[in-house]
């Protein structure tokens, strides 16, 4: 079972990113952070496989982040949810800091379970 940290500032999302985990036997939700910020310190504790991350949050952006995150554990798994669209030069930066894909809002649940199962 891999384990995902969810981190979004949008509780509707949070929300059904953890309703689609909780609805497989392949993902456990290890926790909820709603900034950057809260992200680095549940990963530290929690230490998850995989991060699904919003790209715009208060405090500490997604991007911001991502850059964080991968100097602190170069295995993590980041997957970013945006509703930026994939060509926008914010996912561009977030590939080249280290997340792995990308995930545009509105999203369904396989969508998200085949990017979760393909890292």
């Amino acid at each position: 079972m891999h384990r995902v940290l969810v981190v979004d500032d949008d509780f509707a999302i949070a929300k059904q990113i953890r309703s689609i985990l909780h609805s497989t036997t392949d993902f456990e939700c290890v926790g909820h952070a709603k900034n950057g910020a809260e992200a680095i310190k549940l990963n530290h504790t929690e230490d998850p496989d995989i991060i699904c991350m919003d790209m715009q949050m208060p405090g500490m952006d997604g991007l911001t982040a991502v850059r964080s995150l991968v100097k602190l554990d170069k295995t993590v798994k980041i997957v970013m949810i945006t509703s930026f669209g994939t060509i926008s030069s914010w996912c561009a930066e977030a590939l080249k800091a280290g997340a792995r894909e990308i995930i545009t809002k509105p999203f369904d649940a396989e969508t998200l379970l085949t990017v979760l199962r393909a890292l």
